[in-house]
């Protein structure tokens, strides 16, 4: 990636529209170019997911912000400087958006009740590398001492927890042993917790995380999702996926987003006795599922479907997987090279 030169400080609907993360553009390029105009964001349709508070770090940060045709544009014509940014709530988006901008800014900037991710934590050590001054990443306050530029550097992304963790209850769903190359349990430590409650075992090895169930019932579970290092939100859906054929009743508290539980009527098609409870989705295990055309509705819903399909008896159909391909690269070779059988075919 060079960045020697940026030509244009618009990132326009059909960029920003598919990937809701898309929209953290706009502090770097506002904290470079002293503007920049970004599409509100697309992404998955899970409810209320406001970015008000991304929007509300730059202002901390010295920037004029208003909203006008759909698009986020923001100035600060003499540069960002540096503030205290207060979250009212733990965001991952806008600690993202604060390191980010405060990393140019002119000064200093404390981020109070910031996000603890291993991928805030990731961004920070890139941003170091570039000659960002940063103290704290990975706890609730966070330093930055801003820099008046940024140099290029090397650096290699985290593996994907979500998806580490989708694999680990597609084994726990189907029984198997499965070594997912790469992969580090400390970044996913409360969700394997869970896969091994259900009475998987999830082993970190030189060479990633072994995940194996042989036999033996799926045990129930309660869990409550939560920001990290809590059971995350984004596998909610595959969890509930795995316990459908629970020896027992489930429950599933979630606490970060409303809506996010469109995926129970498509698990219902396969036969899975769920109801909802305000924000628990209470699950009675069922000794098989059947397939079923079914629709996703949002990126992990989908691939929760793909896991209920795993074991379910016949051929089952999933619509709208383009959901999917916004979050698991080459998901039916993965699957396909584990011994499940998976097709895609084109809507023609």
């Amino acid at each position: 990636l060079t960045a020697a030169e940026i030509v244009d400080t618009t990132a326009p609907y059909e960029m920003v529209a598919r990937m809701r993360a898309s929209f953290w553009v706009l502090a770097p390029i506002l904290a470079r170019c002293g503007e920049a105009t970004v599409s509100l964001p697309g992404g998955c349709a899970i409810g209320t997911r406001p970015v008000d508070l991304l929007l509300m770090a730059m202002k901390e940060l010295g920037a004029e912000i208003e909203i006008e045709g759909g698009y986020a544009i923001a100035r600060a014509r003499n540069g960002l400087k540096g503030g205290d940014i207060m979250f009212p709530k733990v965001t991952v988006g806008g600690t993202h958006t604060a390191l980010m901008g405060a990393s140019l800014a002119h000064g200093t900037t404390v981020i109070h009740n910031a996000a603890r991710e291993p991928e805030i934590v990731d961004l920070a050590e890139c941003l170091m590398k570039m000659g960002a001054k940063i103290k704290g990443a990975g706890t609730k306050t966070i330093e930055v001492q801003g820099v008046t530029r940024l140099n290029g550097a090397r650096h290699a992304v985290l593996p994907d927890r979500i998806e580490t963790g989708t694999y680990a209850m597609a084994v726990a769903m189907t029984g198997g042993d499965v070594l997912l190359q790469g992969a580090r349990a400390d970044l996913l430590q409360a969700a394997l917790d869970v896969v091994e409650q259900t009475g998987a075992k999830c082993v970190q090895t030189n060479d990633g995380v072994r995940v194996t169930r042989n036999g033996g019932a799926i045990q129930p579970v309660d869990v409550v999702t939560e920001p990290y290092p809590g059971f995350p939100t984004d596998l909610q859906a595959q969890l509930m996926a795995l316990v459908t054929r629970a020896d027992g009743v489930s429950r599933i508290t979630e606490t970060i987003f409303e809506n996010r539980f469109m995926h129970v009527s498509e698990l219902a098609r396969f036969g899975a006795q769920i109801r909802l409870d305000g924000d628990t989705a209470i699950i009675e295990g069922v000794p098989k599922l059947k397939g079923a055309p079914v629709m996703a509705t949002d990126l992990r819903a989908s691939v929760s479907l793909v896991i209920a399909a795993l074991a379910a008896e016949g051929e089952t159909t999933v619509n709208r997987v383009y959901h999917l391909d916004r979050g698991f690269e080459a998901l039916e070779k993965k699957l396909g090279a584990c011994g499940a059988e998976v097709e895609r075919i084109s809507a023609g």
